[in-house]
Parts: structure tokens; sequence; C-alpha cells
């Protein structure tokens, strides 16, 4: 295990790992914690010029599918199939696990804290979504449930700006929008707006507008905007949910999308089966549009369509890109990527109050982490 910086290219770094779940990087971008496929989670932190292992956070009886690091509190949360969860709370040089009771039947999937740090939302195999919080009198988190509202897996959760409004996504296709407003956990704010007059597990809005599974759903920063992505190749930016959705469907050349991020109010990088983010950006009058591939790779032509099919099923399955062909002609070959297989996780890395995201980082199923600087490299619109 090792860390590379590549100067002179949008890839900052790379750390390479086996196959792994989910990862998150501390507020000072200087620790990372991430599940190397197992029940464990690894936290390493970078010195110098390596990374070197800190901690291992080891208490899930089944393999984590969900980390997200606290900005502020520097609390890390943990979820796994074995349907448990843990707020890992850092007590000197140890780490030391809170069990949260999910009230689940089936795997834990996704995790994602709230924008203030009071809550964080469990998405499940069980159809449903825990909201978890800190009751101060009995010393322990505890969890509401929203039932009944999804017909399959959650895939993903995010967390409007006000910190009341979930949206999630699910692999029945939808896309939908919830209150999770508690008493005594959420207070009146200049953001909270109407937020406040939902109940909670009410729901807000439900977007049909995915054949497929669903995936990777993120709020703007503003909140006046919601993106997630299809399983068909598909991503959907959705204006105004509260009130009157407008859409936008975007169909993309290429395959699907896992993951979705928001570095402006009008800029979007999408990643996924393709193995290189994809930039989107929006014109002054709002539309959407695809701009280009982020990471630069010089592509060998080949001039066989049975060799590009061949390869497309490859990528989309997860095989290796230099496996043999039955082709005469040999495939042709993005060189010099990052990563070489699915990306299915990027995460912003802010310092202090930046209100646009300059640096992120991007995991695969190659193993790879790969933080990427934006700022010599694009004009990020505000």
């Amino acid at each position: 295990m090792g860390c590379r910086l590549v100067p002179g290219k949008c890839p900052l770094a790379v750390l390479s790992v086996i196959p792994y779940s989910d990862g998150t990087f501390n507020q000072s971008v200087t620790v990372i914690a991430f599940c190397p496929n197992t029940t464990e989670v690894h936290i390493y932190k970078f010195f110098t010029d390596k990374w070197e292992k800190l901690h291992v956070l080891a208490k899930h009886d089944q393999i984590v599918s969900g980390i997200d690091w606290s900005r502020s509190s520097n609390k890390i949360v943990t979820v796994s199939h074995d349907r448990n969860s843990y707020v890992w709370t850092q007590e000197g040089q140890d780490w030391v696990p809170t069990l949260v009771i999910l009230k689940l039947n089936r795997a834990a999937l996704c995790v994602h804290w709230s924008p203030k740090e009071n809550k964080f939302a469990v998405g499940s195999g069980a159809k449903s979504v825990s909201i978890c919080y800190y009751e101060q009198e009995n010393n322990w988190w505890i969890s509401k449930v929203i039932r009944k509202k999804h017909e399959s897996s959650v895939t993903s959760v995010a967390w409007h700006p006000n910190n009341i409004h979930l949206a999630t996504t699910s692999t029945d296709g939808k896309c939908r929008v919830f209150s999770t407003i508690i008493k005594g956990v959420d207070t009146r704010g200049p953001q909270a707006g109407a937020s406040v007059d939902w109940k909670f597990g009410e729901q807000i809005a439900q977007l049909d507008l995915s054949p497929t599974w669903a995936f990777g759903v993120r709020w703007s920063p503003s909140g006046k905007t919601l993106a997630y992505a299809g399983h068909s190749s598909m991503i959907y930016f959705v204006d105004d949910v509260e009130g009157s959705p407008a859409a936008q469907n975007l169909a993309l050349r290429d395959l699907p999308l896992r993951d979705i991020l928001f570095v402006s109010e009008k800029m979007a990088i999408g990643v996924g089966f393709d193995c290189n983010p994809l930039i989107f950006a929006a014109d002054e009058t709002g539309l959407w549009s695809f701009v280009r591939y982020l990471d630069e790779r010089k592509v060998t032509p080949s001039t066989s369509k049975a060799s590009q099919l061949s390869e497309a099923l490859g990528k989309l399955y997860g095989q290796s890109r230099q496996g043999s062909s039955s082709d005469t002609v040999e495939p042709s070959k993005p060189r010099g990527g990052a990563h070489e297989n699915c990306i299915t996780c990027i995460v912003p890395l802010r310092k202090g109050s930046e209100s646009i995201v300059k640096r992120f980082s991007t995991s695969g199923l190659d193993g790879k982490i790969v933080v990427w600087d934006l700022e010599n490299h694009i004009t990020i619109p505000k």
C-alpha cells in the first residue's frame, strides 16, 4: 500500500488498496478511513511521502458497506451488512465505538451525516431509511425509521442544506424526498423555511424519471437543484423539488454512473462504470450538458466494432480491459487513466468554509483512492 504524487496531471494522489466498499477523509484531508472489503475499517495517515496505518476499527460481523467522517465533531459512523451501525469517537489515541439501534431486518447499505452533524441517515435493503440522533437523557444513539415508502433497497441518501430534507434513491428506480424533522433535535433557522411544517417521514416529492435502478443522489450547494443517476446511462437534474419540479434528462453515450458530486451550483462531476470522472455544467439559462471527461487519456483506435462491444461489456461486468479477446484486432484501450475499474464513490475535500469544491477523492473497484485537484485544470463556475 502506498501513495504516489502525480505532478502536472489532474489526479493529485493515488492510494492503492485492495477493492473496498467505502472511504472518507478527515477535515484536514491528511487521514483517511476506508474498508478493505472486509469487516474492518482501516485508518491511515500521510507522512511526508507514504501512508501509514494508525488504527483498525473492528466491531462489525459482516462487510462494512458505508463510512462517513463528520468534519466538525470528528466522529466516524460506520454501517454494515450485519444490520448494525457504530459511531466512533476518538478518546486519546483510541477510537471508542457506540452501538446505534437501527431497527433493521436487512443489510445497511449507505450512511451520511447531516450538515449540522446532529443526525445521520442510513439506507438499507429493508426498503427503509433510519434517521439516527443522539439522545442526551439516556446517553445513546437511537433512530426513527421511515418505512413503507420505498419498494426496494435504498442505494443512496443525501441531505439538503437545511438539515431537514433528505433525498433517497432506490433500486425501484425512484428518487424521493422526505422530511426528517425531529422534535428536540431540529430547530427553526433561516434555511429551514417551510420545512419545519412537515412531519417526520412525510414524503415531500417522488420523482419517477428512471425506468431502472437509481444511484448517487446529491443536492447542489444551495439546495435548489437535485441530481441523481439511472442505470440506463441517464443523469437527471431537477429544480424546485418541493414546489413544481422541473427536470432535465441527459442521456450518456457510454456506461452508467454510480455517484455524483456538485463542485459548485453550476458544475457537477459524475463517476461510474466508465472509470473516468465526467464533467457536467449548466449554462446561463440553467440548461445542463456534458462537457468532457476529467481524466484525459490517449486512446488507441480500433477498427473492430466487435472489439469495442467486447470491451464495453467487460467494463460493465467488471472484467479487465486487458483481458483476452477472440477477435484478431486488439480492442481500444485508454492509456494512463487513474482508475482501471468502476468508480463507486466520490467525496468532496473541503478546507474551512469553502463553498466551491476544488478537490475531491474517488474510489473504485480497482482498489484505488484518487485525489483530484481541479483548481489549475478547469474553470469552476459559481
